[in-house]
C-alpha cells in the first residue's frame, strides 16, 4: 500500500516534517512507546532572551516525556542535533537508559554536562552561542522516547533513538518509534538483497536501515548531479542538505513496511520527519508555531508542555490527494 503524506516544510533553515496521516482510530489508546519531537525554529538566542534560557527546548522535551511517563516502563532516551556545527564539533548527542526513574537519570546527565562546561568557563552561563559549541545536548532539534518493549529484552541496546553515524552530515540518521512490525522477516530478507549485512532482526533496526538506504540513494543521487555541474565535493554538502528530496526517501522506505507505526527521525544537517502507518494504529499529534514545532504520541502531553487549548494541538487525519 502506498501511504498517503501531509507535508509541512518551512523556508530556509526551517524543517521538512513530512507527516503520514491516517483515518480516525476507534480503539482505546493502550499504554504503549512514546515519541516527542521538537524541533527550533530560532536560534538558541531568541529563547535566552525572551525566556530567560538557551535550555527552552530541552525543558520543553522533558515536560513532553515526563507527561507520557505511562508509556516508558522499560527505559527511555533522549537525541539531540546542533544546526550548522563546525568541522570537529560533536553535534549529534545521545543517551538511553533503562533505569527506574529512566528520564531522571537522562536529564540528570545532562545537568552535569552543563555544570562541567561553567566549571570551567563561570562567566559564560549567558553566551548562548557558547553554551551550544560547549554544552552536549543543547541543540536545536530534539527527540525523546519512552520505551514500552515490544521486542528483545529490557536492554540498552533496544533502547530508542537509534542511530546510523557517517562523517557526511546528510547521511547520518537517528530515528525513534512507536511501532511493531509485522513484516520484520520481510524487511530483513530486503535489506539483504540490496546488499546490506545487518546486525540484528528487530524491526527497530531494520526500519532504520531500511530508511538509511534510501538515504544514501538520495544523497548519491545529489552527489552526481552536482558534480556534473562542476561543483566541488565540499561545496556540494550543503547542497546536498538544501535539495534532498526526504519526501521520496520516507516513500520509497515505507512501501514494504507493514504494520502500526508512529516514527520520528532526524537527518543530521537539521530536516526532521514523523511518518505514521496508513491505518492509523499508533498515535501523533503535533502542534506549530513560529518559534517551534512540537510533535508527540498524546495531546494532553503537549497541551501542557506549551499551556495550549485542546483545539490547538492537531491529530493527524486522512490527508486529500
Amino acid at each position: 500500500m502506498t501511504p498517503y503524506f501531509r507535508i509541512l516544510k518551512w523556508e530556509g533553515r526551517k524543517p521538512l516534517n513530512l507527516l503520514l496521516r491516517r483515518p480516525p482510530m476507534s480503539d482505546a489508546i493502550k499504554h504503549e512507546c512514546g515519541i516527542a519531537l521538537i524541533r527550533l525554529r530560532k536560534p538558541l538566542e531568541h529563547y535566552h532572551q525572551r525566556y530567560g534560557t538557551p535550555f527552552y527546548g530541552l525543558q520543553k522535551l522533558f515536560l513532553l516525556m515526563e507527561k507520557q511517563h505511562n508509556r516508558g516502563q522499560d527505559g527511555a532516551g533522549v537525541a539531540t542535533i546542533k544546526l550548522d556545527p563546525d568541522p570537529g564539533l560533536n553535534y549529534i548527542d545521545r543517551e538511553r537508559s533503562t533505569d527506574k526513574q529512566a528520564i531522571q537519570k537522562i536529564f540528570g546527565k545532562i545537568q552535569k554536562g552543563y555544570e562541567d562546561a561553567l566549571r570551567q568557563e563561570p562567566k559564560r552561563k549567558s553566551d548562548a552561542a557558547w553554551l551550544k559549541e560547549h554544552v552536549p545536548f543543547l541543540g536545536e532539534l530534539l527527540m525523546g522516547h519512552l520505551r514500552y518493549a515490544t521486542y528483545g529484552r529490557d536492554s540498552l541496546e533496544n533502547c530508542h533513538p537509534r542511530r546510523r553515524l557517517n562523517n557526511f552530515i546528510t547521511r547520518n540518521l537517528v530515528v525513534a518509534g512507536n511501532f511493531n512490525m509485522t513484516n520484520v522477516d520481510e524487511l530483513f530478507e530486503l535489506l539483504v538483497t540490496i546488499g546490506q549485512h545487518p546486525k540484528e532482526r528487530s524491526d527497530t533496526m531494520t526500519v532504520l536501515e531500511k530508511i538509511g538506504h534510501f538515504l544514501d540513494v538520495e544523497n548519491d543521487r545529489q552527489l552526481h548531479i552536482h558534480r556534473q555541474l562542476g561543483y566541488a565535493d565540499k561545496q556540494i554538502t550543503p547542497l546536498i542538505g538544501q535539495k534532498m528530496d526526504l519526501r521520496q526517501v520516507l516513500v520509497n522506505s515505507a512501501v514494504d513496511f507493514d504494520g502500526g507505526y508512529a516514527l520520528a527521525g532526524m537527518v543530521g544537517h537539521g530536516d526532521a520527519f514523523v511518518l505514521r502507518d496508513p491505518n492509523g494504529i499508533r498515535p501523533a499529534f503535533w502542534y506549530a508555531d513560529d518559534e517551534l514545532v512540537a510533535v508527540a504520541s498524546e495531546r494532553p502531553a503537549i497541551q501542557t508542555a506549551f499551556a495550549l487549548r485542546t483545539e490547538d494541538v492537531r491529530e493527524l487525519t486522512p490527508a486529500t490527494h
